[in-house]
Formats: C-alpha cells, sequence, structure tokens
C-alpha cells in the first residue's frame, strides 16, 4: 500500500473517531444550555484540555512552525507566548465573572452595560473574526492535505469544513469538547514523537546548533527603533489582550462546572499550552537547517513527518495534525452560532421558544462553516490570516470589554464613543501608514477616547449594573482569580 493510502486509510479512521464522539455528545443536548456551554458541567480535566485544544490549532502546528522557520523565536512572540498571556489574563481578571454572570456570550455583558448597539457592533465584529479564524484553520487543513496526499488543497479545505460542521452541529459544546479531549491526547503524543524521531535521525541537537544563525533565540527586537518596536509590542498584544474577548475562551468558563474549575483550568491550559507549543516551535528551528529553501515554510511539519516517520506512524501523525486543526475550528463556529443565536437572532424575533433558539444555534453552524470555507479560498498563508482575524476586536471591542468588566463608571457613551474611535483610528491609519500596526494604535486611542469621554457623560448617561442571564444581580466581589 503506498503512503498516500496509508495516510487516507488514517484520515478516514480519524474523521469517523470525531462523528462517533459526535454523535455521543448528541445524547446530551436537549437545550440551548446544554448545546452552547455543556450545561455548564465541564470538570476540570475536560475543561482544561478543551481550552488547551481550542488554542493549540493550525495556527500554532502550521503556522507557528512556519514563522519560527523564518523568523526564529521573533517570529513565535504572537503565538505561543502571546497566546499564553490571554489564557493567564482570562484566568486571573475575568473568568470568575463570566462563570458566576451564567451567560451563553460575552456580547451579553456589552448589551448590558453598553446597550444594545454596542452589543450589535461586537456581536458583527466577532463573528467576522471568529469566521476569519475558521478560514485561517481551514487553509492550515488544505496545506496538510496536499502536502501529504497529493490531492488538492481546495478539497482538503472544503473536506475539513464538513467534518467540523456535521459533529458540531450534532452535539455542541459537549461534542466539542470531548472531541478536543482526544484530539488534545492525538496532538500531543504526536508532537512529541516526531521531534524525538527527527532528533535521533539528526544526531541530536548539537549539530543543528552549531549552524543557527546567531540571533534565532532572540525575543527583542534587533534594532530600538520605532519601526521594530511597534511591531513587536503588536505581537505581544494581537493575541495577549485581543484574544481576551475570544467567545471561544469565554465560552469555556462559562461551560466550567464552577469558578474554581474554570480559573484552575485556564492556569493549567496556560502551563500546558507554553509547553506543548515549543514542540512545533523547536520543530520550525530545525527544519530552518535541516529543509532549508523551502517555498512554503509553513509546510515544514508536513515535510518532517514525511522524511522521518514510517508510513503507518505518518498516518497518525496525519492525525494529530487534522486534531490541532479541528479543535480550533470546531471551537470558533461553534461561538459564531451562539453569538448569532444569543444576541443577534433576538433582534430579529423575540420570546421564542427554547427548541427555536437550539435549532437556530445548529443552522448557524453551517453558514458559519460556509462562509469561513469562502475565506479560506482566497487565503494561502495560515498565521497572517489567523493574525488579521483579530485586528477589529483588537482596535474597537477590547476597551469597552476591558472597562465593561472592571470599571463601574463605565458607560454607553464611553463605549460606543470608543468603539467609533477605534475604528476609525485603524481605517484612517491603516489607509495613511500602511507599515504601522493600525489597530494598536486604534486600541490605545479607544482607552484614551473612553477614558475621557466616560467622566464627562456621568449624568446624561449613568452607568447600567449587571445582572446574570436569569436576570439576578451579578455580586462583583472577588472576582481575582486567586488560587484558594
Amino acid at each position: 500500500m503506498s503512503i498516500q493510502n496509508v495516510i487516507l486509510l488514517g484520515i478516514s479512521f480519524y474523521v469517523v473517531l470525531m462523528l462517533v464522539v459526535g454523535v455521543y455528545a448528541a445524547k446530551r443536548t436537549h437545550s440551548v444550555a446544554e448545546f452552547a456551554v455543556a450545561g455548564r458541567s465541564l470538570p476540570l480535566w475536560l475543561c482544561t484540555t478543551t481550552i488547551m485544544a481550542t488554542w493549540f490549532g493550525g495556527g500554532m502546528m502550521i503556522g507557528g512552525a512556519g514563522a519560527a522557520y523564518d523568523d526564529g523565536m521573533l517570529g513565535v512572540i504572537a503565538d505561543p507566548f502571546g497566546g499564553a498571556l490571554s489564557l493567564f489574563l482570562v484566568g486571573m481578571f475575568f473568568v470568575r465573572l463570566f462563570r458566576r454572570s451564567r451567560f451563553y456570550s460575552f456580547v451579553e455583558l456589552l448589551e448590558q452595560r453598553f446597550g444594545l448597539t454596542a452589543g450589535l457592533i461586537a456581536s458583527v465584529i466577532s463573528m467576522a473574526s471568529s469566521t476569519m479564524w475558521v478560514a485561517g484553520m481551514l487553509v492550515a487543513f488544505g496545506v496538510v492535505f496536499e502536502t501529504l496526499t497529493g490531492l488538492p488543497l481546495n478539497l482538503g479545505i472544503i473536506g475539513g469544513a464538513l467534518i467540523v460542521v456535521v459533529y458540531t452541529s450534532i452535539g455542541g459544546m459537549f461534542a466539542v469538547a470531548m472531541t478536543d479531549f482526544v484530539q488534545m491526547i492525538i496532538i500531543a503524543v504526536g508532537l512529541v514523537v516526531l521531534l524525538a524521531v527527527v532528533l535521533m535521525n539528526i544526531g541530536g541537537w548539537a549539530p543543528i546548533s552549531a549552524q543557527l544563525p546567531e540571533q534565532t533565540f532572540r525575543m527583542i527586537p534587533l534594532e530600538h527603533t520605532l519601526e521594530q518596536w511597534l511591531p513587536y509590542i503588536r505581537a505581544w498584544l494581537i493575541f495577549g489582550i485581543a484574544d481576551i474577548a475570544s467567545q471561544s475562551l469565554l465560552q469555556r468558563a462559562m461551560s466550567a462546572r464552577s469558578e474554581r474549575v474554570a480559573q484552575q483550568a485556564f492556569y493549567l491550559a496556560t502551563i500546558g499550552y507554553i509547553m506543548l507549543g515549543m514542540v512545533p516551535v523547536t520543530l520550525g528551528i530545525i527544519g530552518s537547517v535541516t529543509n532549508p529553501g523551502l517555498s512554503n515554510s509553513e509546510s515544514i511539519i508536513p515535510a518532517l513527518a514525511l522524511e522521518h516517520l514510517h508510513p503507518v506512524a505518518i498516518a497518525i501523525f496525519v492525525g494529530a495534525l487534522l486534531a490541532t486543526i479541528m479543535s480550533s475550528c470546531d471551537s470558533a463556529i461553534l461561538s459564531v452560532a451562539t453569538i448569532f443565536s444569543t444576541n443577534v437572532a433576538p433582534l430579529i424575533k423575540r420570546d421564542v421558544s427554547d427548541r427555536a433558539k437550539l435549532w437556530t444555534i445548529r443552522l448557524a453552524i453551517p453558514t458559519a462553516g460556509a462562509l469561513a470555507v469562502a475565506g479560506a479560498l482566497n487565503a494561502r498563508v495560515v498565521f497572517d490570516t489567523i493574525l488579521d482575524a483579530n485586528l477589529f476586536i483588537f482596535a474597537a471591542i477590547m476597551a469597552p470589554f476591558i472597562f465593561g468588566v472592571w470599571w463601574r463608571k463605565a458607560n454607553r457613551a464611553g463605549a460606543l464613543a470608543g468603539m467609533s474611535a477605534g475604528l476609525i483610528t485603524w481605517y484612517v491609519v491603516s489607509g495613511t501608514h500602511p507599515d504601522v500596526p493600525a489597530d494598536l494604535i486604534g486600541f490605545f486611542v479607544s482607552v484614551g477616547v473612553m477614558l475621557v469621554v466616560t467622566p464627562l457623560t456621568q449624568t446624561l448617561d449613568p452607568p447600567r449594573g449587571l445582572v446574570d442571564h436569569d436576570g439576578n444581580e451579578v455580586a462583583l466581589d472577588n472576582r481575582l482569580g486567586v488560587l484558594r
């Protein structure tokens, strides 16, 4: 049997496994709460693995390895380091409040504190961001599929989207969490085995270290100029700050069994993410020496697998690659569907039954998948696509979100002014100075405008309080994620 046939057989087995898990999970999803937030019942082990699997997607496995191949450690500041920072910050400052609120989406907080207009803006931006994120993951799926099987990239994109849409539509958050658990095991085993085999075949780390450029492990800009420091700061914050308002992450906090479980899961996921994230980074750096001159650096992981693994092991590793990609795709697609069902659909028709809401969220999943496929077919660089997915959230949503959680004086006038200023700044700067990180400038302008407008409009627009999903006032004490 040829390598391609072995790989296709492995892919088929993996797809069947994911669908079986999805069907099993469907038995536990009979309401919106069970579908969107797993009945708020995820235990620590499952909550931790689903957080890690959500973050450890094709962006890290494919895009991160390619960035390390091209630029060493400076190329991966955004991920895994910025990605791990966001997990820690969510666990420390946001997770307890969101689990306590019993929300389905983070947009509900913005709606309550700043009104329907702010909620709608946040909904549209978040859904667009998550859809673009999925597009980046599907490109990664296509790259893997094309590199390892020789079949067209577009076929991999469409096929990957179809699989994710099917099992996510069937089982919702519980299906996503269960498949994430299986996927996380496959990811960890596959990466560690590949790294070990590659190192054994090349004679260890010493031959690689001797050939690496001097700046490979440098983690601050080479020159202390504004042109280098602004993109560097943006690299830390585009994931580290912008992803604090990620529906995919906060949805897991809201799905946890308790506040304590949610908080501990994020801390454990932070540690696990950094440790596992360094494996593809290391493989990318190794590949820059052993496989120089690749036309597409993001194919380095599949290339190393083909070169160093036995055909059967390659088939298993393909499962690990697909697992990383699907574990992010399913979470992002579910987040789009949840926001649409919770925050957008009620603007069209209110007071619908829970059954109707459940069908709305299920039908929104294939729609989001189709839009992501359309985006993926027009994108070709995984890492850049994923980074750009966050730019509108970073520029317009992050300041109102952070102030909405932690500043009791934050009001609608300040939030809307901050959102508008962030978006306008991004638009102007990106048009006039394309080499400057416009979303970073937009974020700082948004913060500044909120700090100025909010105190000036307290009398005209008094701040609104916060109630949970059931209409009860949310307690604002003990919100800091301190282990106890």
